[in-house]
């Protein structure tokens, strides 16, 4: 070997290019903790929903329209987001989010009506659905392109951790301190995150200027249509069903705080493998994750509707469930992306705001039956819907799905 070639192995090696790597890795980190605080916030009202409505005076149906708020809001802010802040640096952007989420947590811990707590919801998803515009584009800039799969994978891994732990700590802690002091924790972890963020995000100037155009363009491809109905079928069956899975627990099985917090773990816990499941099942084909997953929520539904007076099969079910589910966005995201590769960004953009929508009706649905018939009222929607997804994406033949 040469002096002029080994000067370039050790050049390639250097100190300077190791502290670059990672200073893109610890960027990655950021996106990380952004994706672990936005989560934890969004699935903070699942575990607290009944404290919050004995506290503010409202029937627990509509408190449950906190959800509602924050898809509500969603639909809009996800596609908008990289419309409205074309002209800034997506760190700062970034930052704003971050900003935006401290404040909607600082003012739900205040909240002194249901009003007010809407407001620092519909805050939240605008910080949410930016956030998750944001963070694939940002990834993507800054490691290499073989990178990327890891870099997005660890993302991810954040809403992993979010799934596993905050409904369950969120009931824990929210009949230890009170719901209030829950909110007040999870400002407090967006503001740690805010501070990493500043210290690792690079700057990153806009490179495009984005076009609403493309977003009708793509709505008229058949097979972009199925994916978001099938979304918007069985996503708002689970959302209905799972806004009030604390209310069922505690009126149907009427388990004790402790146990709900156990069984939410179980449903944290499933939901994280499930992820894992749903990777070995997209390698197939996403359609029948898709398919998969929603057959074996519809099974659980069913099962909890005849049999959840039982403690024991309630808290299995459920378990379950969290693993079902978690098979569902990998299948979604992967389908989305293989009949729309030519427009991915784009296409992300309608996946957040088909999920927002899907979000929306299921918490709408679910409270108007809970109040209506009860906490089977939504278990039966539940079982419903997602039944009915399966079918429609079992049935189609317009997928245009393209094998891995």
């Amino acid at each position: 070997m040469t002096d002029s070639a080994t000067a370039a192995l050790d050049a390639d090696v250097s100190p300077v290019t190791t502290e670059r790597t990672d200073a893109a890795w610890a960027a990655v980190v950021s996106l990380m903790l952004g994706a672990f605080s936005q989560v934890t916030a969004e699935f903070l009202p699942a575990s607290l929903l009944t404290p919050i409505a004995t506290d503010l005076g409202v029937s627990v149906g509509a408190a449950g329209q906190v959800v509602t708020a924050t898809s509500l809001v969603g639909i809009i802010a996800g596609l908008a987001t990289a419309i409205v802040t074309r002209a800034m640096d997506r760190r700062v952007v970034l930052w704003s989010l971050t900003v935006l989420l401290i404040v909607s947590n600082l003012l739900s811990a205040t909240a002194s009506n249901l009003p007010i707590l809407l407001l620092a919801r519909v805050l939240l998803g605008i910080s949410l659905s930016g956030f998750w515009a944001m963070a694939t584009a940002t990834a993507m800039r800054l490691v290499p392109a073989e990178a990327l799969p890891r870099a997005i994978s660890l993302i991810f891994s954040g809403v992993s951790i979010a799934t596993v732990s905050a409904a369950p700590i969120g009931a824990y802690l929210g009949d230890l301190w009170g719901w209030r002091n829950v909110f007040l924790l999870a400002a407090a972890v967006g503001a740690v995150v805010l501070v990493f963020q500043m210290l690792t995000l690079p700057r990153l100037p806009p490179l495009t200027s984005p076009d609403v155009r493309t977003l009708f363009v793509l709505m008229r491809r058949p097979s972009v249509r199925l994916v978001m109905i099938a979304i918007a079928v069985s996503i708002s069956g689970h959302f209905a069903g799972f806004t009030y899975v604390r209310h069922f627990l505690e009126q149907v099985p009427q388990l004790p705080v402790t146990a709900i917090s156990l069984v939410l773990l179980a449903y944290g816990v499933g939901g994280f493998f499930g992820n894992f499941a749903g990777g070995v099942l997209v390698a197939r084909s996403a359609k029948l994750a898709i398919v998969t997953g929603s057959a074996a929520i519809a099974v659980l539904a069913l099962v909890l509707f005849v049999f959840g007076a039982s403690g024991l099969v309630a808290g299995i079910a459920v378990g379950l469930w969290g693993f079902a589910f978690g098979v569902l966005p990998v299948g979604f995201q992967t389908w989305m992306v293989r009949v729309a590769s030519d427009e991915a960004e784009s296409a992300g953009g309608l996946l957040v705001s088909a999920f927002q929508v899907a979000i929306t009706v299921g918490a709408v649905v679910g409270g108007i039956l809970v109040d209506g018939f009860g906490p089977f009222g939504a278990v039966g929607y539940l079982a419903a819907a997602t039944l009915a997804g399966a079918l429609l994406v079992l049935l189609s033949r317009s997928g245009g799905e393209v094998p891995a």
